[in-house]
């Protein structure tokens, strides 16, 4: 039972550090895309932006596209689909 315990602590940790790993690449913020031209590049992409931020070092994108609420991460100096929830 004591072998079972630690293998299932090993293994949490190390799930742990993946879990945590940013959903885009690093990018200097000298080099992302404004506010208004992701917003722009969203919205010709067919999404209804009801909040703009910024997660995991990316653009976040919550609102609708194609009637249905979601919730979309963008690339934020490509602008390309990265994630959608």
């Amino acid at each position: 039972m004591h072998k079972i315990a630690i293998s299932v602590m090993v293994l949490a940790a190390f799930a742990l550090p993946a879990a945590a790993a940013p959903i885009c690449q690093d990018h200097p913020a000298d080099q992302w895309m404004s506010t208004d031209a992701i917003t722009k590049k969203v919205t010709d992409m067919g999404y209804v932006v009801k909040k703009l931020g910024t997660e995991d070092g990316c653009y976040e994108v919550k609102g609708t596209k194609d009637g249905k609420r979601v919730e979309a991460y963008f690339d934020p100096v490509s602008g390309e689909l990265v994630l959608t929830k």
